[in-house]
């Protein structure tokens, strides 16, 4: 939708919701709006006083596109004018009808300049004309626009607007901007500043804390011991709204965690092989969703929302294919020889990265967020990002995906029967060498799957898998190897226990500390959390 598609609809809208008799005629209306243009600041200031008197909801969208700086005037007629494009390059519409100018030169346009003071009086004027609005939204917008400002000037026309107010949520929002008003107000009462206590603590969070903070120093020594405690018990509220905060962030990176190490638990499991080239999965999945976005974005870019849909199969297929050549190519040549997988694996990755950067350059590549996958919502006290958010869904889809197929086909009762006793499942007829090499096609297929999770949450680069690897292997140890379960706990665990350390320890000694721990873990749980059972593992 075009910019003065836009404003048309507004306008239509406004026009189909106020009577007759709230509307200036088009040409009162036209000499209210250029007289935006002229003159000094005080003169526009003058302006917005009369669009503003003159009650017309017209005005709004006007007001709102001035505050922005993207209003503009024609210097030859003084007549004011919205344009679809910066710097006045673009369709001219009129900003009352929203029809075309098109006798206006697009070359002649000049901006209606605001300063610091005149955008204060615009979100002042902007909040008078919207509070007292028909429309619903554009009221409930206004009264949070003046809870957000708590300006003491707009009392007046809140009160107005709150003996009007017929919408219970509306009226909610206004009572709360009102007594945010009256703590923030010398001119107060004793009386009112009592009454706006306990409903600014209503509202919770930092900013309701901060008011409060900030009206103790000035309020009366009657109110001050409600204020306080008040104060007291936001303050735990935040604490444990603080803990749930950093749960959350520990179960977002356990999330990671898994994805990233959930395959290398299948080949260190079945096959054990210390895969050091793990890591490398994990960018080339990462990499297959950049080259996936680029194709759309060049070819198809009315696809871009679907590019994630598109390089999950694609990163799975392409990471499991290399896996495949692995390990039919390399590790199937040194089983039983962990030191010499271990560095010929670390090598490969070595081979890998240089690889990718030949092809892509060092450079940092950054992958978009589809829409739905921007921004970020509230849950109570808790801030959550969107594409957080879906990578533990993703996260925990992946894993059931996983039990089931490990559980109910014929590959992964191979698998298992293997895990526990590689010598008679191959005396039952199982064809291991087939079982090793689907094992870890499938371990690198999962790590590709960690990439396209991991390049919507930072920037692809070759070295993108060495920050995983060594957590990697951590959480499997720590789980216990060759276990899902194992694996699951064991991410969200160190996860969990990596946001509470790291505020207090910092990053680098967070996991220094992390390390120690599971190094002492160990030492008393050799095989971790959840051991395999079976006649090979038990021997």
């Amino acid at each position: 939708m075009t910019f003065i598609r836009y404003f048309i609809i507004t306008l239509m809208l406004l026009g189909a919701a106020l009577p007759a008799h709230a509307q200036l005629a088009d040409t009162e209306l036209a000499a209210l709006v250029d007289a935006l243009a002229p003159g000094s600041f005080k003169d526009r200031e003058a302006a917005i006083g009369n669009l503003v008197a003159s009650g017309d909801q017209r005005a709004v969208p006007v007001l709102e596109t001035l505050l922005e700086g993207e209003l503009y005037f024609d210097e030859a007629s003084g007549k004011v004018v919205f344009t679809s494009a910066p710097s006045g390059k673009g369709a001219i519409a009129d900003p009352i009808t929203g029809a075309d100018l098109p006798d206006l030169a697009e070359g002649g346009l000049e901006k209606v300049k605001v300063n610091n003071n005149l955008r204060r009086v615009l979100r002042t004027a902007i909040g008078q004309m919207t509070l007292l609005s028909p429309i619903r939204d554009m009221r409930l917008s206004a009264a949070q626009s003046i809870l957000r400002d708590a300006d003491p000037a707009q009392l007046d026309l809140l009160d107005t607007a709150l003996a009007a107010e017929a919408d219970p949520a509306i009226g909610r929002v206004m009572d709360q901007a009102r007594a945010v008003i009256m703590l923030k107000s010398p001119d107060a009462s004793v009386e009112d500043k009592a009454a706006a206590v306990p409903v600014v603590q209503a509202i919770g969070g930092r900013d309701a804390l901060n008011t409060l903070t900030a009206a103790l120093a000035t309020a009366p020594a009657e109110i001050q011991p409600a204020i306080n405690q008040a104060i007291e018990g936001l303050a735990r509220d935040r604490a444990a709204w603080d803990v749930a905060q950093n749960v959350w962030f520990g179960i977002s990176l356990g999330s990671v965690l898994l994805l990233a190490a959930i395959g290398l638990a299948i080949t260190f499991g079945v096959m054990g092989v210390i895969n050091m080239a793990h890591g490398e999965m994990v960018m080339l999945g990462a990499y297959t969703t950049f080259v996936v976005q680029e194709i759309i974005r060049q070819n198809y870019p009315g696809l871009f929302d679907w590019s994630l849909a598109i390089a999950l199969p694609l990163a799975f297929l392409v990471t499991g294919l290399v896996g495949v050549a692995i390990e039919r190519g390399i590790i199937r040549f040194l089983y039983g020889r962990p030191l010499e997988t271990l560095l010929a694996t670390w090598g490969l990755s070595l081979i890998i990265q240089q690889a990718v950067q030949r092809i892509f350059t060092a450079n940092i590549r950054e992958v978009g967020n589809p829409s739905w996958m921007s921004g970020s919502f509230e849950l109570g006290g808790l801030a959550i990002t969107w594409n957080r958010f879906y990578i533990v869904i993703f996260a925990a889809l992946v894993f059931a995906a996983l039990l089931l197929v490990l559980k109910y086909t014929a590959i992964g009762l191979h698998m298992r029967a293997v895990t526990q006793n590689r010598r008679m499942a191959s005396a039952m007829g199982i064809r291991t060498p087939l079982v090793d090499a689907m094992t870890f096609g499938l371990g690198s297929g999962i790590a590709g799957l960690a990439g396209v999770a991991l390049s919507q949450i930072g920037n692809v680069s070759p070295n993108l898998g060495q920050g995983y690897i060594i957590d990697s292997f951590m959480v499997v140890v720590f789980g216990g190897v060759g276990n899902l379960w194992g694996t699951f706990v064991g991410a969200l665990t160190l996860g969990i226990a990596n946001k509470f350390i790291e505020p207090y320890a910092g990053a680098v000694l967070g996991k220094i500390i992390i390390l120690v721990l599971i190094i002492l873990f160990i030492q008393r749980r050799p095989r971790g959390l959840f051991a395999l059972k079976g006649r090979s593992v038990e021997a």
